[in-house]
């Protein structure tokens, strides 16, 4: 590598050019134009669009389900009702959960699945899972007292 390195030289490139050109050659002119058009087709590519200026901002459309006159009441009594019906809801997953779980209970026993020691194991691992829980909510700061004001209170508020 060294070798062919050695070998590439400016000066003997610019040498070469001149002895080249020099010579009489019927074709000069054409091969340096289609040179030039050839290496300004190049440069145009690789150089980037130019903006004058910024492009406009697009145009916002703020599509808005509620009143913009709503007032604090109707607010909360909304999100009362979300929740009211949200918890409506999970007792009802709740109930099919149940549910699920008395089937496959059913159904260990009947293939001889020792259903109580499943429970017990289960029973454990989730209370592990929600002490693990309330060791990291206190150990962020988070308490009853921080949050404010309970579901009841809060929507006790809207009907003052």
């Amino acid at each position: 590598m060294k070798k062919f390195l050695r070998l590439i030289s400016p000066k003997r490139a610019v040498k070469d050019f001149a002895d080249q050109w020099r010579q009489p050659t019927p074709h000069r002119w054409p091969i340096v134009g289609v040179a030039l058009a050839a290496t300004f087709a190049l440069f145009s590519l690789f150089i980037p669009d130019d903006q004058r200026i910024a492009p406009r901002p697009p145009e916002l459309i703020y599509i808005s389900t509620w009143s913009d006159d709503r007032t604090e009441a109707e607010i909360i009594a909304s999100n009362c009702a979300n929740q009211r019906l949200k918890d409506e809801i999970e007792d009802r997953l709740a109930q099919r959960a149940e549910l699920r779980r008395d089937i496959y209970k059913a159904l260990g026993r009947a293939t001889f699945v020792d259903v109580d020691e499943i429970e017990q194991q289960i029973a454990a691992d989730n209370e592990a899972r929600r002490a693990a829980a309330e060791a990291e909510r206190e150990a962020s700061g988070f308490t009853e007292e921080i949050v404010g004001l309970s579901f009841e209170e809060y929507c006790a508020r809207a009907e003052r």
